[in-house]
């Protein structure tokens, strides 16, 4: 008997132990993210770029630097009410529910019913009588009570790692939904600044143009007064007159733009175009760039990124659906059970309670060849969110070095127009006092005043040129949602 017993005992032992390595097979290759090496990214950037690395807190509220409180008021109704981060917010908290879902699928499923009612039956009962003493089914019509209750359970064992995989997928979804909120919101802050901007710059080439009109209005008036006076043709006068013309011409379209930009800044704030900007059309300089700005290693992009993290968490899913696809080609194991009553009277109803439970194994024989081809086609998916992961790291480098190159060239200009700015207004100035004396002809007044236009708007154009490459590159950096929430509400 004592060996008998040993080997019940070993028997226990290989059963269970079989179970527990079944159970802790799952199907597919695990994740690993992908080397730095493998996406093609370089040690250091192309473009160099000076200044303090910069921090979490700077790159989380990366606007602020700019010393404009009109702007951030804006960016904080926005990231409030703006709609598509509303909708990015939805579409997070729908992928917490699939998790949730994913979670659901390892607990036993209970399902349970009651029926009640009254039968009735007009055939003679033979004499026979139910649970009450009624007659069943006399002559006259007879009615009987029938109640039922019942409570089913199933139980899919995970065996080969189907439901663990689905649960590995549906949390990395719900990862990149995160981070695709996160993305929008970079993506709302940096339109916004750019309309701002914008609207900045259209009220300081508004202010130049009509401070130009005023200027060529003179001179028309002064042409006019030289041609009755019979020192100048009326080619001076013409002359003046069409430059006025153009100047005037370009006051409508700086207006348009205008209108343009604050209206959308209204859209991106959640809010109806008109009367929600109001106060913008009060004009205001165009706000001042940090001076300080370095982006660091590109290593350093990819972890700032949440778009490249959204990528590749995306990869991650994908990887792990492939799991999900291999566990169908493998025996599912489930265990089924139920319990129940059935009683002609109510109060009798859990007098006697019947029940069992069952296991089941099912394992596919031929389908044709379906099964298999989803687990190429989710490896085929793999390959392409792979592929998508690199081209967002590459893009991402990619927009590191634009803004950099663009913030550069910005700087570099706005030196340049500011000089050319200072020459010729001198120059505007000696040409204007020359033309009242009769020393120079009008076409040399003109060409020195539309010079000192040009400059003017030039550098007003570099200006808002170098702040939105700043705004650029933070924005290629990552910055603006580090101190958000990225989990649903």
């Amino acid at each position: 008997m004592r060996v008998s017993k040993e080997k019940v005992r070993y028997r226990k032992l290989l059963i269970g132990g079989t179970a527990l390595l079944l159970a802790g097979c799952a199907a597919g290759s695990d994740y690993h993210a992908p080397q730095v090496s493998a996406l093609g990214v370089p040690d250091a950037y192309y473009t160099a770029s000076g200044g303090t690395v910069p921090s979490e807190a700077d790159l989380a509220r990366w606007w602020t630097r700019l010393d404009d409180p009109a702007l951030s008021a804006l960016i904080d109704a926005a990231v409030a009410n703006n709609l598509d981060i509303v909708q990015a917010q939805a579409r997070l908290r729908q992928a917490r529910e699939s998790l949730v879902q994913a979670n659901a699928s390892f607990l036993p499923q209970l399902n349970g019913s009651a029926t009640g009612g009254r039968n009735y039956s007009s055939q003679d009962a033979g004499g026979r009588l139910d649970a009450n003493g009624n007659p069943i089914g006399g002559g006259g019509g007879n009615w009987s009570s029938s109640y039922n209750a019942r409570v089913n359970a199933t139980w899919q064992i995970d065996l080969f790692g189907e439901l663990a995989r689905g649960r590995e997928a549906a949390r990395a979804d719900l990862a990149a939904s995160g981070y695709d909120l996160a993305n929008v919101r970079m993506t709302i802050i940096s339109e916004l600044v750019t309309n701002y901007v914008q609207a900045r710059l259209a009220q300081e080439q508004l202010r130049i143009a009509r401070e130009t009109q005023k200027v060529q209005g003179d001179n028309y008036r002064i042409a006019g007064w030289r041609l009755q006076a019979g020192l100048v043709s009326s080619l001076d006068e013409q002359q003046a007159r069409a430059q006025l013309a153009q100047t005037n011409a370009s006051i409508p379209q700086f207006e348009a733009s205008l209108r343009g930009s604050l209206n959308r800044i209204a859209v991106l704030t959640g809010q109806a175009p008109g009367q929600a900007t109001r106060t913008l059309e009060t004009p205001a300089p165009i706000p001042a760039a940090a001076t300080t700005i370095a982006a660091g290693i590109p290593a350093d992009t990819l972890r700032q990124r949440p778009d490249v993290r959204s990528a590749e968490r995306a990869l991650a899913a994908a990887t792990a659906r492939i799991g999900v696809a291999q566990a169908q080609l493998y025996p599912a194991l489930g265990i089924s059970g139920n319990i129940g009553t059935t009683s002609n009277a109510f109060r009798d109803l859990f007098s006697l309670i019947t029940g069992g439970i069952f296991g089941n194994v099912q394992q596919l024989i031929f389908d044709g060849g379906r099964a298999a081809s989803q687990v190429r086609s989710q490896r085929a998916a793999a390959d392409a969110a792979f592929a998508a992961y690199k081209q967002t790291v590459l893009t991402a480098l990619e927009d590191v070095e634009n803004a950099m190159a663009q913030l550069a060239s910005a700087r570099t200009r706005k030196a340049e127009f500011a000089t050319a700015l200072d020459a010729s207004g001198n120059a505007a100035i000696l040409a204007r006092s020359q033309y009242q004396a009769g020393l120079i002809d009008f076409q040399t007044l003109l060409t020195s005043e539309s010079t000192l236009l040009n400059a003017r708007n030039s550098l007003a154009s570099a200006q808002s040129d170098e702040v939105l490459a700043v705004a650029r590159l933070y924005n290629a950096l990552g910055g603006g949602w580090q101190n958000m929430d990225t989990q649903p509400r």
